[in-house]
C-alpha cells in the first residue's frame, strides 16, 4: 500500500517541478495554519468576552443580562437542563389530618386572605400559584417533589396555634406521608418565609434536616445555636412586596420620581426596634436632616403610615438603606427596586436571592454595618447621578423576579424558584429507614414493600 501512495504522489509532480520550491511551499502552508489557528482561538476568546454578562468595572453598560432574551426570563443551562421539566404534588388538606389546622388554626377560623399580606404571605402565594401550575402532578408515583401548603406564621400571629401546638400538628402530619418517610423527606418543600425560618416548627431539626426549605431567611447564627437554613439544600426566595407595587398591568401605587427632583440623598423607614444599626440611623438622620429621612415610623395611632404614603415617602431618596432588624434580611432591599432607588444593605449575614445567576453588586450596594455613620452619606454622596441611574435601570431589568405571579409571566418569582427546584431534582431518593432488594422493590427495615406501608408512618 505504501508504494502505490508513493507512485500515486509522485505522479502528480510535474517534470519541471522543483523539490526545494515544493518544500518552502510546504512550510509557508504550515505557517498559514498555525496563524489561522492562533487568530481563531483569539476572535473565540473575544467573541466570549463580549457575550458574556455586564461587566463589574462599566456600572454604565445597560446592554440586557444574559437571563432574559428579549424579556423573557431564561435560566442559564448549567445544571438546570434546557428547560422547565418537573412534577410537583400538593398535599391537601382533606388528604392530611391536622393540616387544616397549620393553614387555618385550631378553630378554622383564619383564612387564606387573612394570610395574603405581609412577611408570611409568601406561603399563600406560593401554594395557591402551585395549585395552578402546569407542572402540578396528581400522581405522587410520578411526582418530582411533594409541596407542603401551611401558613403557620400567620396562623400563629393570629393566636390559631401556639408553639406547642404548632410542634405536636406538624409531627402529626408527617406521620401520615410514606413519601416523606421514603426519601426522609428530601423531596418535601416547606415554605416559612419569616426571620425565625423553619424554627417555627421546634423539632425541626430532627425532622426537616433533609427537606427543602424556601425561606427569605438565611444564616440566623447571629441568633441561634444552629442554623435552619442550608445552602446546599434550601432556596432563598424574595420577600412579599406589596401588590400595589408590583404589578405587571396597570398602574402601581406610587411611580418613581426622577433622580435630580428626589429631596433627600438617602432614607431608612422603619422602626428602631432597639437595634444598634437602626437607631444609629436614626441618629445620623438628626444630624443630617437635608440628607438622610429616617423617621420612627408607628404601626398604630394617627401618626401611622399608610401603604401609599410610605412609598411616596421611600421613592423620594436617591439610596434607600436596608438595615437587619430581629433577622438579617429586610423587605426594604426589595421594595426599594420598585420606587427605583439604590438598596444599601447594612446587614453582614444577609442572604440574597437566586445568587447563582444575579451579580448583586451592579444593582446594589452592600455596606459594612459597623461603619454606618457620616463616611457613608459622603461616600453616596459622591457617587454620579449617571451611575446610580445605570444600577437603577439594571435593576429595573432583574426586579420582575421579585414578584409573586403566574409562571404564564415572562419573568416571577414562581420561575425562578421552579428553576431552582429543578436543579434540586433526583432521579432516586433514600433514607436511613430504606432499602431495595434485587428486584428494584423498595423496603422499610421490616422488609415490608413501600406499597403496603400504612400510615401513620413511624418518624425518628
Amino acid at each position: 500500500m505504501g508504494s502505490v501512495n508513493h507512485r500515486s504522489s509522485r505522479s502528480l509532480l510535474s517534470p519541471a517541478q522543483n523539490p526545494a520550491c515544493t518544500r518552502a511551499h510546504q512550510i509557508t502552508a504550515l505557517a498559514l495554519v498555525a496563524v489561522t489557528f492562533i487568530l481563531t482561538r483569539a476572535f473565540d476568546r473575544l467573541s466570549c468576552s463580549s457575550s458574556s454578562s455586564f461587566n463589574p468595572s462599566s456600572s454604565s453598560s445597560l446592554s440586557p443580562p444574559p437571563l432574559f432574551d428579549r424579556g423573557i426570563l431564561r435560566w442559564p443551562n448549567r445544571g438546570f437542563g434546557s428547560a422547565l421539566a418537573l412534577k410537583i404534588y400538593v398535599y391537601s388538606e382533606e388528604e392530611i389530618d391536622g393540616l387544616a389546622l397549620l393553614m387555618r388554626g385550631r378553630e378554622g377560623k383564619i383564612s387564606a386572605d387573612d394570610c395574603l399580606k405581609g412577611q408570611w404571605g409568601t406561603q399563600v402565594k406560593i401554594h395557591q400559584l402551585l395549585l395552578k401550575s402546569k407542572f402540578r402532578t396528581l400522581k405522587k408515583k410520578e411526582a418530582d417533589f411533594f409541596f407542603v401548603p401551611s401558613y403557620v406564621k400567620c396562623v400563629r400571629m393570629m393566636g390559631g396555634l401556639n408553639d406547642k401546638e404548632i410542634n405536636q400538628t406538624y409531627v402529626k402530619v408527617l406521620g401520615q406521608m410514606p413519601y416523606f418517610r421514603l426519601s426522609g423527606g428530601s423531596n418535601h418543600v416547606f415554605v416559612f418565609p419569616s426571620g425565625a425560618g423553619a424554627h417555627l416548627f421546634r423539632s425541626w431539626a430532627t425532622f426537616l434536616n433533609r427537606s427543602i426549605i424556601l425561606t427569605p431567611e438565611g444564616d440566623r447564627t447571629d441568633k441561634r445555636d444552629v442554623s435552619s437554613y442550608n445552602t446546599w439544600k434550601d432556596i432563598i426566595i424574595p420577600g412579599n412586596v406589596d401588590d400595589g407595587m408590583t404589578t405587571f398591568h396597570g398602574s402601581t401605587l406610587v411611580s418613581p420620581i426622577p433622580l435630580s427632583k428626589r429631596k433627600y440623598l438617602a432614607n431608612f423607614l422603619g422602626r428602631a426596634q432597639g437595634k444598634v444599626g437602626r437607631l444609629q440611623l436614626v441618629d445620623l438622620s438628626k444630624q443630617y436632616p437635608d440628607k438622610l429621612e429616617a423617621p420612627e415610623l408607628k404601626l398604630t395611632g394617627p401618626n401611622k403610615l399608610g401603604r401609599t404614603e410610605y412609598f411616596n415617602h421611600l421613592r423620594n431618596a436617591k439610596f434607600c438603606l436596608a438595615p437587619r432588624g430581629e433577622s438579617s434580611w429586610t423587605l426594604r432591599f426589595y421594595e426599594s427596586f420598585f420606587v427605583e432607588c439604590v438598596p444599601v444593605i447594612l446587614s453582614d449575614q444577609v442572604e440574597l436571592p437566586f445568587q447563582n445567576v444575579i451579580d448583586y453588586t451592579q444593582i446594589s450596594i452592600k455596606w459594612p454595618s459597623t461603619q454606618i455613620g457620616a463616611q457613608l452619606l459622603d461616600y453616596l454622596e459622591s457617587i454620579p447621578n449617571e451611575v446610580i441611574e445605570g444600577m437603577i435601570a439594571r435593576g429595573r431589568q432583574f426586579r420582575c423576579l421579585w414578584v409573586y405571579a403566574a409562571e404564564t409571566e415572562p419573568c416571577s418569582a414562581t420561575l425562578g424558584i421552579l428553576w431552582e427546584l429543578q436543579r434540586k431534582v433526583r432521579q432516586f431518593h433514600q433514607s436511613a429507614e430504606t432499602f431495595w432488594l434485587h428486584n428494584r422493590s423498595i423496603v422499610n427495615r421490616d422488609l415490608v414493600e413501600f406499597h403496603q406501608w400504612r400510615t401513620p408512618v413511624p418518624l425518628p
